[in-house]
């Protein structure tokens, strides 16, 4: 990490459609710690009963003004933070951005500027990137001499070569920007470090890394570097996930607009929010809701089977390109916490001679950190909970300088 560590307090938010997560890091200490000081979250933003859950306290229901939920979210955390601070100011807020398009490779302080160029990729993140941005202008309001860093979840995968960022469309789709770009990249960055420092030598070979939540991705490293991931163009493509539909024929989206005479407003909706688990179980979008219902269900049988057919048939996609595997890990919500879904993938995986520790998958503890795959099996299997906010963190302090004024905007 370069820079030195401004000496107070960095506020991260990660916004999404219904709730925000915030985490504040104590960055008088250095190297920064990678466990905040404080942290939780505010979601169900536009339900019927949003809540509010933070460091020692269990989720509760939360009052909010019904015509500006997200903003009156937002002043909460705020509130909240303040008296965390102790009469300490923040040196900087990070604001995880999805998109950061091809020309942010890097973080960088938000002017007006870079607001703008973050506004025309709305279109390429239409459930992330207008709430990151509404949060930016929000915070720049309530506290305008308080630098701001964008940390972009697309910059990871500048890495990638060509070919893999590459679409089969006319040649002239890709000097306008239509690319495969990737998500999910703060994940995968804090993946690469904790790897590197677990697992030495064999991190840097063929690395797969698994991020399964509400929304799911596979990033292929190499060095720890990634060279190819399973989302592309937007965060639809690539595995199927809770809501949405993942790869899809695109044939299919010309079917429901002209044969079924869609909108395009209506097919976005069907892809994004009536799609993946939930749209082919017609129960939950949650395997854990899902696996209690499987028997005698067939609708949530076929979801859990395709759903896991998917997350199979990419690895071994990905596999064929790093030209082997060695490691394999499963991070993020589903990845981290479900031994089932992990044991139903690596028994797809047989074939490349994986092998899984049943006693060490079943018996991980919600959270933890260990190797699951079993003695003598060609891929070394592992699970490894992500830490994106004190990647943002990480990226805000280098953003500043030791007094904590912040550097210029950069515009790789």
């Amino acid at each position: 990490m370069s820079g030195h560590a401004p000496g107070r307090p960095i506020l991260v938010l990660n916004c999404g459609s219904s709730s925000i997560k915030f985490a504040l890091f104590d960055a008088a200490v250095s190297p920064l710690p990678r466990e905040p000081i404080w942290s939780g979250k505010v979601d169900g933003i536009a339900g019927a009963q949003p809540t509010y859950a933070a460091t020692g306290l269990a989720p509760a229901p939360l009052a909010l003004d019904a015509a500006q939920p997200y903003h009156a979210a937002l002043q909460h955390i705020l509130v909240r933070a303040s008296t965390r601070l102790e009469g300490r100011t923040l040196a900087g807020v990070a604001h995880r951005v999805v998109h950061g398009g091809s020309k942010y490779r890097l973080p960088v302080r938000v002017d007006a500027e870079v607001l703008a160029d973050l506004k025309s990729y709305i279109p390429l993140a239409p459930l992330h990137q207008p709430f990151a941005l509404e949060a930016i202008e929000a915070m720049h309001r309530a506290a305008p001499e308080i630098p701001l860093v964008a940390c972009f979840d697309t910059a990871f995968h500048h890495t990638m070569p060509q070919v893999e960022k590459m679409l089969p469309l006319p040649y002239s789709a890709w000097e306008r920007g239509l690319r495969r770009y990737g998500f999910h990249g703060l994940s995968y960055e804090y993946l690469s470090i904790v790897l590197a420092e677990r697992y030495g030598e064999l991190a840097a070979g063929r690395c797969i890394v698994a991020h399964l939540g509400s929304g799911a991705s596979l990033c292929a490293m190499q060095d720890l570097k990634s060279v190819g991931t399973t989302m592309g163009f937007s965060a639809l493509d690539g595995l199927m996930m809770g809501t949405r539909c993942g790869s899809l024929d695109p044939g299919a989206v010309i079917y429901l607009m002209q044969i079924e005479k869609l909108t395009l407003e209506q097919v976005a909706r069907v892809l994004y929010h009536e799609s993946g688990l939930l749209g082919v179980s017609g129960v939950s979008a949650d395997p854990r809701v899902l696996l209690p219902q499987e028997e005698g269900n067939e609708r949530v049988q076929a979801a859990l089977a395709l759903y896991v057919r998917r997350i199979v048939r990419e690895i071994g996609a990905l596999t064929a390109a790093l030209g082997g595997l060695d490691l394999l890990v499963f991070t993020a919500g589903i990845g981290e916490r479900n031994p089932v879904i992990r044991d139903r993938v690596c028994s797809g995986l047989g074939f490349l001679g994986l092998k899984l520790d049943a006693a060490s998958n079943t018996g991980l503890k919600p959270g933890g950190s260990q190797q699951i795959s079993a003695p003598g099996s060609n891929v070394v299997v592992v699970v490894e909970p992500t830490n994106e906010e004190w990647i943002a963190a990480r990226h805000c302090v280098a953003e500043l300088d030791p007094g904590g004024a912040a550097k210029p905007a950069r515009n790789p």
